[in-house]
């Protein structure tokens, strides 16, 4: 992740926090004022996104930390890992606490009050989550450049993008339930649908949840760099003068940083010395042209 990736994910995160903290706020006294369990599933879900966005940023600052005897490819997975909780915080505190208030409402007898306030909240909550998500998606517009945002969300190794992406589809997508739900037990003056909106909540964010969660799990498992690098990073080698033929390369991300490793037929005549000059140039040119490979391991060999 270049400096500039690296800015824009922590704007994305900072547009999500004030956005999440604001309606949260909001959400949980027209809660507590409708008795809407709709109303307080989202409340929950926007706090539970705050604390989300906290746990990204912390994982960003601790991916930062320098390589040590212990960690001697640094600390760049940790964002996975951070990465991975914010998914089953918004299983738990999101997904199942909202299936669970709405299964409870759905067994209670209370009536809504001032459901407009509710509604007026919940639209407002859009809007503010509209704008989270435009700023989300302008972020990860200057990144992925000309690609487009199909092959960017396929092949992109930004854990905290793709979280704060679907944390924020995930809060339209409820909003706008929420809403409904909340408009139809006004108009029928039936509760029962607002507790239907709740568990129908619960279930798009377990769904979020679980597909974020497996998105991530390959990077932490350990995954090659994005397709266009690899072959950026192959292309530099088999054009370079005192390579014969490239038998092998293998790349592995590390949170913003990569690591490479090869195995290269070197040109014949070349002495040791000249060889291993041939390599640092190369290692060195790889390195100019994508600066995110801080990693090089070359190794001249006749097989592969």
């Amino acid at each position: 992740m270049s400096g500039s990736a690296h800015g824009g994910t922590v704007k994305a995160i900072l547009y999500a926090f004030i956005a999440n903290l604001g309606i949260a706020i909001a959400k949980s006294g027209a809660a507590v004022y409708t008795g809407s369990g709709s109303m307080l599933a989202e409340a929950i879900h926007s706090f539970a996104d705050c604390g989300n966005q906290i746990l990204l940023f912390i994982g960003m600052k601790q991916a930062e930390k320098p390589a040590d005897d212990k960690h001697p490819l640094g600390y760049g997975k940790v964002t996975y890992f951070w990465s991975f909780i914010v998914a089953i915080m918004l299983f738990s505190m999101g997904g199942l606490f909202s299936v669970y208030e709405g299964w409870h409402k759905l067994h209670s007898t209370e009536e809504l009050n001032q459901i407009w306030i509710a509604l007026l909240v919940l639209a407002l909550g859009i809007i503010l989550e509209g704008f989270s998500l435009l700023g989300a998606l302008k972020e990860i517009k200057k990144i992925r450049k000309e690609k487009s945002f199909w092959n960017w969300f396929k092949n992109t190794r930004n854990a905290e993008l793709v979280v704060i992406l679907g944390e924020d589809t995930a809060a339209i997508i409820g909003l706008a339930m929420a809403f409904i739900f909340v408009s139809i037990a006004w108009i029928t003056g039936n509760p029962m649908y607002d507790a239907i909106g709740s568990i129908c909540i619960g279930i798009i964010l377990i769904f979020i949840s679980i597909f974020i969660a497996w998105r991530i799990k390959s990077l932490i498992v350990g995954r090659s760099a994005e397709p266009e690098l690899v072959v950026l990073i192959d292309t530099i080698i088999e054009k370079d003068d005192s390579i014969e033929k490239l038998l092998n390369s293998i790349t592995m991300q590390f949170g913003a940083d990569i690591m490479l490793a090869a195995k290269l037929k070197m040109k014949a005549g070349l002495s040791i010395e000249e060889a291993v000059k041939q390599i640092n140039e190369l290692e060195e040119e790889i390195q100019k042209q994508v600066p995110t490979v801080k990693w090089c391991f070359m190794e001249p060999d006749t097989k592969a």
